[in-house]
């Protein structure tokens, strides 16, 4: 059995750790049955990896822990001379991070990567590599799942390259996230600038269409498991009010066709909610009621950590010029210790990302159980 059942409640319960196979399904399940979504953090080094764990394990929810293309070369160190390499065992690492440290604090992740696009699928074919050595040696895969950000390319040629990529990692029990329809602003170099009319709910970039969602589940559901990042308006980035237009129902109309054509129940889509910075709570929990079961976060966590050191430096200005104080020779080194200012960006992170567990509704909804 893939998880286990309380004998007064029947609550389904997962060891903690990351999850693949059976039990990253028991997870979607779960988001989508209790009307719940998880952060989906993308993350840069062991610092934001620590901090997304002590919220999740503070708050009581399970999280996702993904990673960007430039987030996993930045891990293996800018100075690492082969990017492509860099990106591999970067991600590699940190994905080993978290297998390490999530059981130790209690709770269930899912270990993903973010956005590739068409010159980034080697990326994600490299990493297949890494989780099927993982898998040999311990039945489990490495990462729970992937993402291919294909939608700048032809709908046929998305899926094509999808559909390949998928039955490669269906036998592990990997799922596959796609994107149909483009997400505004810009990714770590993948993104859609924004131009006159793209507010227009026919323009099949900013919105994704629900034929070609069904389109998207003929061609791949037979293979494996898939999730679908569709567009409904977000954006990357944080904007001024009144730039950009949310349509939620984008997403409930694609679950409603597919639904009506090939079944599976009111939401037999497991959708995802990519630009989720700076997103008012009521079209958070709208689009979460549409079987959004994960929101990506990262600019206003990027914002908090980053706000968080700059008060630890205006509020001590002279640890951060001199070793000594020149005035009265106090020695600075308790302050200028990176410990204490990275420990400082930390707490920014776990603040902000407590604020979006909360808008999701996953608080104290983990499944995990010793």
């Amino acid at each position: 059995m893939p998880y286990s059942e309380d004998e007064d409640d029947m609550t389904k319960t997962l060891r903690p750790g990351v999850q693949t196979g059976e039990d990253y399904l028991t997870l979607l399940a779960a988001c989508k049955d209790g009307g719940y979504a998880l952060p989906a953090v993308n993350i840069v080094g062991t610092n934001s990896i620590n901090a997304v764990l002590e919220t999740a394990a503070k708050a009581k929810s399970d999280v996702i822990v993904q990673m960007s293309n430039g987030g996993a070369r930045f891990y293996a160190g800018e100075g690492a001379p082969d990017a492509h390499r860099a990106r591999v065992l970067g991600a590699t690492s940190a994905a080993q991070h978290v297998h390490l440290l999530a059981a130790e604090y209690g709770v269930c992740v899912i270990m993903h990567t973010d956005h590739a696009n068409k010159k980034l699928v080697p990326w994600v074919e490299g990493l297949i590599e890494q989780s099927e050595a993982h898998f040999k040696r311990t039945g489990k895969p490495l990462f729970s799942s992937h993402m291919l950000d294909l939608s700048a390319e032809p709908l046929e040629q998305n899926l094509d390259v999808c559909a390949r990529v998928l039955k490669r990692m269906a036998p592990m029990g990997m799922s596959l996230e796609i994107e149909l329809g483009v997400t505004g602003g810009e990714e770590d170099g993948i993104g859609h600038e924004l131009g006159e009319g793209d507010a227009d709910a026919d323009n099949a970039h900013l919105y994704t269409q629900p034929k070609d969602v069904l389109q998207a589940y003929d061609r791949l559901n037979d293979i494996g498991h898939f999730t679908v990042a569709a567009s409904f308006g977000n954006v990357h980035g944080v904007y001024a009010p009144g730039n950009v237009k949310l349509r939620p129902e984008i997403l409930k109309n694609s679950q409603k066709l597919v639904s009506e054509v090939r079944g599976g129940g009111d939401k037999p889509l497991n959708l995802v909610f990519h630009g989720g910075s700076g997103t008012a709570t009521n079209l958070i929990r709208e689009a979460v009621s549409y079987g959004v079961f994960k929101m990506n976060i990262d600019t206003d966590l990027q914002f908090a950590f980053a706000h968080a050191i700059a008060a630890q430096v205006d509020a001590n200005p002279k640890a951060f010029k001199y070793q000594v104080d020149p005035d009265n020779a106090k020695p600075y080194k308790k302050l200028y210790d990176p410990r204490v200012w990275l420990r400082a960006g930390e707490l920014g992170i776990i603040a902000r990302l407590e604020e979006a567990i909360a808008d999701l509704g996953s608080a104290g909804k983990t499944l995990a159980k010793a």
